[in-house]
């Protein structure tokens, strides 16, 4: 809010023209949706809080020069928009642009020291993202199995898991530490695949469950000690794979 008192925001939409065809239909404030990705890091919320925080909070509507009726967008198009930040250094451009923005103005002292670790800022929101959509596809497939089976998850089924996945996915305020919620997810999820594919083969084919599968192969490999680890850039996990008693297939 200090920065929009003395700026007309971070950046303008003419800083993104090489992003996007000249002849394409018109679309979202590119200028805006960056600016939301620098507030959805620094207030650790997850796109769909973001998108909710824009839609509802006069402070983000005034930092972003919204009009107070104007209902922003799905949340899906961050998502969209990172794809775009991620590459040919785009991020560090924009980094500079405002930086040098914000010099000009006497926000940011000369000789100061400030983080230019873009990178890092990315990368911790995109686990962020993804550990809301596995979190999200949990949820969904209990549901699933909670209305074909409703008796059948009475064994399985904890306190934790009731406050994990017992409403949309809410991440908190800790994007700095995902690990523990990472390992959390990746263990459970892995477990009630294994379940369903022993106890419950009937109900291998509800769609809840097979999207579920797919979103931990996506997310996830099993490593030499057979427990699901985080995908990395560039890991060389292998998927894992089902036994005969007991494994899901993957």
């Amino acid at each position: 809010m200090a920065i929009r008192d003395h700026l007309n925001g971070l950046w303008d939409d003419e800083d993104f023209e090489e992003w996007y065809p000249r002849d394409g239909k018109p679309g979202l404030s590119p200028a805006q949706l960056a600016t939301v990705s620098v507030l959805q890091f620094l207030l650790e919320l997850s796109d769909r809080q973001a998108a909710e925080s824009v839609r509802n909070r006069i402070d983000f509507k005034y930092a972003l020069g919204m009009e107070l009726e104007d209902l922003g967008s799905h949340h899906s198009v961050l998502a969209d928009f990172r794809e775009r930040l991620a590459g040919g250094g785009r991020a560090d451009k924009l980094l500079d642009l405002a930086l040098e923005k914000i010099r000009a103005v006497g926000l940011l002292r000369e000789r100061g020291r400030q983080r230019t670790d873009s990178t890092h800022v990315l990368a911790a929101v995109r686990d962020l993202t993804r550990l809301e959509l596995v979190t999200e596809a949990m949820r969904a497939a209990l549901e699933e199995l909670a209305r074909r089976a409703p008796h059948e998850l009475v064994a399985l089924v904890t306190e934790d898991w009731g406050k994990r996945y017992g409403r949309a996915a809410r991440l908190g305020k800790n994007p700095s530490k995902p690990k523990t919620r990472i390992k959390d997810t990746g263990e459970d999820a892995r477990l009630l695949l294994r379940y369903v594919h022993r106890y419950l083969p009937a109900l291998r084919d509800g769609e809840q469950v097979q999207a579920l599968r797919q979103i931990f192969v996506q997310n996830y490999f099993i490593d030499a000690q057979d427990r699901p680890k985080w995908r990395e850039q560039g890991d060389a996990g292998l998927r894992p794979q089902p036994s005969p008693s007991s494994r899901p297939t993957t």
